[in-house]
């Protein structure tokens, strides 16, 4: 017969052992916020790195991550230059109000879709931005009264669409209008450039960051959202950016102050 004792030992040693990892006191935080707890194990657990499916998710979230990060400065350089020069010269309020637009489309369509932060929150930080670009745009043009009154509107409106009152419809109508929104809206700044003959108080910074960051929303919003209206605007928002980040490199050399010397020369 057997001892107690033995069956004891016996019962101790059927039971399955648990796992460590070294990441262990990271898992919290990795499976919160980069991966699934199926990719944690197969990574840390199994040690299989190279599993293609659990690479994506992380690559996607991480670069979702990366972009809302940046986004919180990335029209700060904009701002700024604005702000040092008191001069909003060679952007367009237009140009402005469609962005925001396209904007504040995606940020209420994800909302009403319940899709995850990292697959749209850097819409929320651009579209602060954005918005107190328009108000420096009039302020520096004169136009305080209507700056303050811009403000006012576009926040009542925003409440409005995010609240329960909206229907589900009328945000996915505004979501497909994104796409010509941002084709008229950088057309109409790419135009500006042009009669200007210089990119005058554009961010060089903001341009190059806005352009890199709508080619990573390109895979992001496919692997993390699987949704087709949000990825074919992202694909219009990097070509449009495309042409405005060329503008840039191609007028480097060329300023308001440059172009009058050229005039007075000829005269």
């Amino acid at each position: 017969m057997w001892h107690e004792e033995d069956l004891v030992r016996m019962a101790d040693n059927a039971e399955p052992r648990s796992v460590s990892s070294f990441m262990d006191p990271f898992k919290g935080v990795l499976v919160d916020y980069l991966m699934p707890e199926s990719c944690y194990d197969e990574f840390f657990l199994n040690f299989n790195l190279l599993d293609v499916p659990c690479l994506k998710i992380v690559l996607s979230k991480g670069l979702g991550i990366g972009i809302i990060l940046g986004s919180v400065m990335v029209k700060l350089p904009q701002i700024l230059k604005l702000m040092a020069a008191r001069s909003a010269e060679g952007l367009s309020f237009k140009s402005v109000l469609l962005e925001l637009l396209a904007i504040t489309g995606t940020m209420a369509y994800s909302i009403a879709n319940k899709f995850p932060f990292s697959s749209w929150g850097e819409a929320l930080f651009l579209m602060l931005q954005t918005v107190t670009i328009g108000f420096l745009i009039q302020k520096y043009g004169g136009r305080t009264g209507s700056g303050v009154l811009f403000l006012l509107v576009y926040f009542s409106l925003l409440l409005l669409l995010l609240s329960p009152v909206t229907p589900t419809a009328v945000v996915t109508s505004m979501q497909a209008f994104n796409m010509p929104a941002i084709i008229i809206g950088r057309l109409i700044q790419a135009a500006t450039n042009f009669q200007n003959g210089h990119t005058g108080q554009l961010s060089a910074i903001s341009v190059f960051l806005l352009f890199a960051g709508s080619l990573a929303r390109i895979f992001t919003s496919i692997q993390e959202t699987g949704d087709t209206l949000m990825a074919s605007t992202y694909v219009i928002s990097s070509t449009c950016n495309g042409i405005i980040a060329t503008q840039v490199l191609f007028y480097w050399n060329r300023s308001p102050q440059t172009k009058q010397k050229k005039k007075k020369k000829r005269e």
